[in-house]
């Protein structure tokens, strides 16, 4: 084996890891919310992420101050996390994370190119009203902020939960995998109609969204929270700069 096949088979291993994942989805958390933050500063309705709401709304329940419950969490977790894996601290390389971006980069960039390719000229979909009436920086928050928060719902817990539910339904793994990230894809289509910023249905949306979460559940499974998280909020912002 050469060493370049060691590097690389090293870095797969490193970074396909909860600290790499935690560490590296902590700057999309951030400029999510100062992005919403200063777009928003004076609204009385602040434009979020859909599954953002949802974390929220249960929050309400337990304080007022619902983004200091949200930092809160996310500081305990880290914390957790860290000292888990804390003899892994001093071996942390700052390349592993430009390793990362650069990794999403390029699954973005061919996830545009194939699912495009099979559905058809899907980018050129118009964007539903509600979307264009946002200001550039409003979509610049929802685009890193479905990064993190979507792939923390769809892929970290959705995924998570119909894997362990399916491997009562069927008894080869095989099948208890596939069935999971497609049931886990449809969902995620799905969400994309409700709300007051949906998109209005049609079939060939429903198959690029399906076939997108598709895609993501499986860089998931493959390279962790981290890659899947950047990879999604990669894509949405060439999609918003093209």
């Amino acid at each position: 084996m050469s060493k370049a096949t060691k590097r690389v088979k090293q870095y797969l291993s490193d970074t396909n890891t909860l600290i790499y994942s935690y560490l590296i989805s902590l700057p999309l958390l951030l400029l999510y919310e100062v992005l919403i933050f200063i777009s928003q500063p004076n609204s009385d309705h602040i434009v979020r992420i859909s599954v953002d709401v949802w974390v929220k709304t249960l929050f309400s329940y337990f304080g007022q101050n619902v983004l200091s419950i949200t930092l809160i969490l996310v500081a305990l977790t880290g914390i957790i996390i860290l000292y888990r894996d804390r003899s892994k601290l001093s071996s942390l390389r700052i390349s592993y994370f430009g390793g990362i971006l650069l990794e999403a980069l390029v699954y973005a960039f061919l996830l545009s190119l194939l699912i495009t390719s099979l559905v058809g000229n899907l980018l050129q979909l118009t964007p539903p009203d509600s979307i264009e009436s946002l200001t550039l920086l409003q979509q610049l928050a929802l685009s890193l902020g479905a990064g993190l928060y979507e792939e923390l719902f769809f892929r970290v817990i959705l995924v998570s939960v119909l894997l362990w539910l399916f491997k009562y339904f069927f008894s080869k793994k095989a099948a208890a995998f596939t069935a999971a990230i497609i049931f886990a894809a449809i969902i995620f289509s799905l969400v994309h109609y409700t709300g007051a910023l949906g998109d209005t249905f049609t079939i060939r949306s429903f198959l690029f969204r399906f076939l997108f979460g598709l895609a993501l559940n499986m860089i998931y499974l493959w390279r962790g929270l981290g890659t899947a998280a950047w990879t999604h909020a990669i894509y949405d912002l060439m999609i918003l700069a093209f």
